[in-house]
């Protein structure tokens, strides 16, 4: 069974706004385009995979845009070719690569977990907030900007049970960020 991973950048008061942490540099941006290639398919809910295509998703002019620096470019490629679901139950179709996931949620994932590969990957706030009430996600990253936001959506606020995690692997940046994936805590009873 493969599976599923939450990753998402968050400041140190757990707000997970897209634009409240640092803009990533090339360090990160690395580990971001590893992290990605890591997964066999993507996850988004329809905020954020609107968001990521708006963002990376290669003109059709074929080239790059100037705003973006050459250190990017194996992001964007990575995230480009990646297969990606999208659920929703607002969008009527998708293209980039993705596919609409409806009806069950808990079903359709099991389903997508069940096939071979070396994992899934989910990002966003919404959508890994029922995938972690439903006990469905396997490893929690967390890349924590040295940043407080005092503003914006805070990760996984309105979780309906405590969920115990032990840390499996940290990384610590140059700029301050510290990466740390955790897998939940077998349970004792």
């Amino acid at each position: 069974m493969r599976p599923l991973r939450y990753s998402i950048n968050v400041t140190l008061d757990g707000c997970c706004h897209h634009e409240a942490g640092v803009a990533p540099d090339e360090e990160l941006m690395q580990y971001w385009t590893a992290q990605m290639e890591r997964a066999d398919a993507q996850l988004y809910g329809r905020v954020t995979y609107l968001m990521m295509e708006s963002a990376w998703r290669k003109p059709a002019t074929g080239a790059w845009p100037d705003w973006m620096s050459d250190w990017e470019i194996p992001f964007a490629e990575a995230i480009d070719r990646a297969k990606k679901y999208v659920v929703s139950s607002t969008l009527d179709e998708t293209d980039w690569n993705a596919e609409l996931l409806r009806g069950d949620l808990r079903q359709a994932v099991q389903q997508l977990k069940q096939e071979p590969g070396e994992g899934l990957s989910v990002g966003g706030v919404t959508l890994p907030l029922a995938l972690a009430d439903q006990g469905l996600i396997d490893e929690y990253e967390f890349v924590v900007h040295p940043i407080l936001a005092g503003h914006g959506p805070t990760l996984l606020a309105g979780m309906r049970e405590r969920v115990r995690l032990e840390l499996v692997n940290r990384r610590d940046f140059r700029s301050g960020v510290v990466a740390m994936r955790y897998r939940p805590a077998q349970s004792t009873a």
